[in-house]
């Protein structure tokens, strides 16, 4: 996608083709930073602290973590912490496991000098098959505002898209989940308008999803997060379209906190809720999400303080809750199969079901049973 008119990706090797560089989603909406990652630790603490995010894009800079390991020590005793450590960042994304998994095999049958090159490149590998991945939910996906667009009763009215948080090009190395189908409909012509809520704690839709439609130019707005309910009630959402962390192979989704609550919304007002996913997100070992997912919770802070702009231009983070009052961050939800219109991956729509998930990806079914 393009930030200021130049194409951008959310990570990428450095101009040394060692040190891997990122986009700083920390800084965000306010200021366009890049980050230097110069080892594993670097790259864990990226993740960690979520200056890169979105399950796509945490397997990515995983993968590119194992990369800067080898390329600081190839042993396989390194590898092996190296993996432990990357591992832990993040519990609840799988791509992250998913990606340190492909990657570790490999390297662990090579002979050490050969590491380093074979992380840097399978690292490459799946940016950009992360890539085409992403671009073909977004074809598969185009058809369902096509159709939402046919319906219109006055032509040229757009079609009016509900997401949560953020599952758009930041959120992976290129185009986004939720995102895809909609700038592939933008670029097409079709008329579309996005409901950004704007997701708390963190804002990821508000500083986020806000920021690269408006750079795309996409027609949206923000709103609170318990806005969504009302605007489905007044026949103002033609349709939800979320991404997912985690999804089970029962079709259970995985999704950052409040998704559970628009899906509730959405069946009650018969709006259709589908989830944009690659299918590196399906855990194929989990048949019941809400049982077997385990949901991260993060630091209290992300509560109690937000971000925002002064009167004087400056970058200011201030406290919002009342002194002494404790909270709570529970980062994800899990949203049941039953709630879900469909599953948008890049091998098709299908049913978010153990048999529609198994008919479009068979061997994965059959390597999990």
């Amino acid at each position: 996608m393009k930030i200021n008119g130049k194409s951008t990706r959310t990570i990428w090797l450095g101009n040394d083709g060692r040190t891997v560089e990122v986009i700083d989603q920390t800084r965000l909406p306010f200021e366009f930073e890049i980050l230097r990652l110069s080892d594993v630790e670097a790259a864990a603490d990226a993740i960690e602290r979520m200056v890169v995010r979105g399950a796509p894009l945490i397997g990515a800079t995983a993968a590119y973590g194992l990369a800067l390991a080898m390329a600081t020590d190839p042993s396989s005793k390194n590898l092996e912490w190296a993996y432990d450590r990357l591992l832990r960042t993040r519990p609840t994304a799988v791509n992250l496991r998913w990606a340190l998994d492909r990657l570790r095999p490999r390297l662990l049958e090579a002979e050490s000098e050969q590491r380093e090159v074979i992380a840097y490149r399978m690292a490459a590998e799946i940016c950009d098959e992360d890539v085409e991945i992403n671009a073909a939910i977004g074809r598969n996906g185009l058809d369902l505002i096509e159709k939402a667009a046919a319906t219109k009763s006055r032509k040229g009215d757009p079609v009016n898209i509900l997401t949560h948080c953020n599952a758009g090009w930041l959120a992976t190395v290129d185009w986004g989940t939720a995102t895809s189908p909609i700038y592939m409909a933008h670029d097409k012509g079709i008329p579309v308008h996005v409901w950004v809520d704007e997701t708390r704690p963190r804002n990821q839709g508000a500083s986020l999803t806000a920021y690269e439609l408006g750079h795309h130019g996409v027609t949206h707005t923000v709103i609170p997060d318990n806005t969504g309910g009302h605007l489905m009630q007044h026949g103002q959402v033609d349709l939800v379209i979320t991404g997912t962390d985690r999804t089970a192979a029962s079709g259970d989704v995985c999704n950052k906190i409040g998704t559970y609550l628009k899906a509730l919304a959405a069946k009650d007002n018969h709006v259709p809720f589908y989830v944009a996913l690659p299918s590196p997100t399906i855990d194929f070992t989990l048949s019941d999400g809400l049982a077997d997912i385990p949901i991260e919770q993060r630091s209290g802070d992300e509560v109690e303080k937000i971000t925002g702009i002064a009167a004087d231009g400056s970058v200011q983070t201030v406290h919002i809750v009342s002194e002494g009052s404790p909270v709570a961050n529970f980062a994800f939800d899990v949203t049941p199969a039953r709630l879900v219109s469909g599953l948008i991956t890049e091998a098709g729509i299908c049913e978010a079901s153990h048999a529609g998930i198994a008919e479009l990806f068979p061997d994965r079914a059959r390597r999990s049973n």
